[in-house]
This record gives structure tokens, C-alpha cells and sequence, in this order.
């Protein structure tokens, strides 16, 4: 028995045929072309990271330096704190994603699964979040912050990203949520289960695809946040990667290829899981985007 694609290939003159497979390779030279392209800033960028600033300025930007100045990442390491940075940005990365996608997900099914009078309410009020641009709110979170003695502290950086993420988080859980077959939840409630257990046991993990999108997407964000660190923080310890490349920024001079290589040092544990786990995004938007 021939399937739909061969009767359609079958159906379809030589003439068509041609056609259909010229347009393929169009569009893959052009999609090549463009993954090409975006490489281009990441070159740019170690090679920048290898050069001191003679040659910065001296050469073209894609010029391979005589000698690749390696000793940068040497020196921003030791010499500029960057391990402490480093490990401030994976901790306060890792805490803020895991309570964002649990909230946010306890959330999403109390909104899709349990009726009670105040859902719409609260989920309108989670779509509204969306449209406040978040830095118009840098001050009045400062404020609040030195008055409940949360300034310089971790926890006002956490407490930030959780509340900015939860809204896009909740609208990516919306769908995948809405798709879930109530028949396994009913079956669950027939043999004992606590809607607690229900949830941990049962719920959560049937959303594993769409949780590793929406992780991956607070990753990104709370990796390359800048402005409430460089506002809330003011000790050199608890800064995090896209602060400390400061230090390397003097009042009459600068270090521009120890400044490449902390900007190289920041992006690639984001671009070493987005790599490995890209899959696993365009599988949970995908999943995510069907409702019923």
C-alpha cells in the first residue's frame, strides 16, 4: 500500500517534480546562508578575545591575530574574579529557572484543571504582566527593596526573575496544559490519589518537553540579565558574569581582549545547552501550540 507522500509524488508531473526540488535547494542554501550569518558575531567575538588592544584597533575585525593572546582567559580568571561571578551566575541562574517553572506550572493547573471563580481573573492579570515593560519598573522595585533590607542581597535578584518569568512561562504551559487527557487525572482520583500527589507524580511529569523549553528560555534570560544585578548589587562578591566584565573598564584605559574573553566565557555555557537541548525547545513549543 503506497502512503499519502509517494501518491502525491506519484500524482505530480516531472515538470513538478523538478520545480518542487529546486525550491528545496533554495531554501536550504538560503537557510545555510543565514545559520552562517550567525556565526559570524561568535568568530568576531573570539578572535576579538584574543588579540590585545594594539590590535583591536590595528587590524580588521576577522583577522587572525600572529599570536592568539590565550593568556586573556588566563587573566580574567585569576586576576578578575571572574570564578566568582561565574559561580554566582549558575546558582542564582539554576534557583530562579527551578522555582519560575515550578510556580508557574502549579499555576497553569490550577487556571486549566480545577474550577473555581478567580481563574480568568488570574490569568488575566498574568497576560496584563506581559505588556509592563520591565525596566519601567526598576525603580519602584528598588525602593521596595532597600526598604524590606533585600538590597545587595541574592533575593531580590530571585524574587525579580521569578515574577518577570512566570508570565511567559504560564503562556507556554497554557496549551501543552489544555492538551493533557483528563481521562489519566480521572483514573488517578478513581484509585486515591491526592491532587498533590496527582500533580508531582502524574501531571508534572507528562510535561517534560514543554518544562525543558520554558527552562531553557528562563536560563537564557536570567544568564544575560544586567540591569537589576548592576541596581540591586553592590558587593563585588554576589556580582554575577554580565557585571563583572566592568572591571576591565578603567577611567583611562581599557582591556579590550580581556573583556572579549569574559563576554566568551558568559556565552558559552548558555550556547553548549542550547545546542544539546534545541531539540527539545522546538519539541515544547510544538507540543504547546495545539489546544485539544
Amino acid at each position: 500500500m503506497m502512503s499519502v507522500g509517494q501518491a502525491d509524488a506519484g500524482a505530480m508531473s516531472p515538470k513538478e517534480a523538478s520545480a518542487r526540488r529546486i525550491g528545496y535547494v533554495v531554501l536550504y542554501i538560503i537557510l545555510i546562508a543565514v545559520a552562517v550569518l550567525q556565526l559570524f558575531p561568535l568568530v568576531w567575538l573570539l578572535l576579538f578575545s584574543l588579540k590585545n588592544n594594539q590590535e583591536v584597533f590595528s587590524l580588521p575585525p576577522f583577522a587572525i591575530p600572529t599570536h592568539p593572546r590565550w593568556e586573556n582567559y588566563r587573566k580574567v580568571w585569576e586576576a578578575g574574579n571572574i570564578d566568582q561571578y561565574f559561580i554566582n551566575s549558575v546558582w542564582l541562574t539554576a534557583v530562579s529557572t527551578a522555582l519560575t517553572v515550578i510556580l508557574a506550572s502549579l499555576v497553569t493547573y490550577a487556571i486549566t484543571r480545577m474550577r473555581w471563580k478567580g481563574s480568568s481573573l488570574v490569568l488575566g492579570l498574568f497576560m496584563v504582566a506581559m505588556m509592563i515593560p520591565v525596566h519601567s519598573t526598576l525603580i519602584p522595585l528598588f525602593s521596595m527593596f532597600n526598604r524590606a533590607n533585600l538590597t545587595d542581597s541574592p533575593v531580590s535578584l530571585i524574587l525579580t526573575y521569578v515574577a518577570f518569568n512566570m508570565p511567559i512561562t504560564i503562556m507556554i504551559l497554557l496549551g501543552f496544559y489544555y492538551a493533557l487527557p483528563k481521562e489519566v487525572e480521572e483514573a488517578a482520583v478513581i484509585d486515591g490519589c491526592s491532587v498533590n500527589r496527582m500533580f508531582f507524580r502524574i501531571v508534572f511529569p507528562m510535561t517534560s518537553s514543554v518544562l525543558a523549553t520554558t527552562a531553557i528560555i528562563n536560563m537564557i534570560y536570567n544568564w544575560n540579565e544586567f540591569i537589576f544585578v548592576n541596581t540591586f548589587i553592590s558587593s563585588d562578591t554576589l556580582k554575577t558574569l554580565t557585571v563583572g566584565v566592568q572591571n576591565f573598564i578603567g577611567q583611562y584605559t581599557t582591556d579590550w581582549g580581556a573583556i572579549g574573553a569574559t563576554l566568551m566565557i558568559s556565552i558559552l555555557p548558555i550556547l553548549i545547552t542550547f545546542l544539546f537541548l534545541s531539540d527539545r525547545i522546538v519539541e515544547g513549543i510544538a507540543a504547546g501550540s495545539v489546544k485539544g
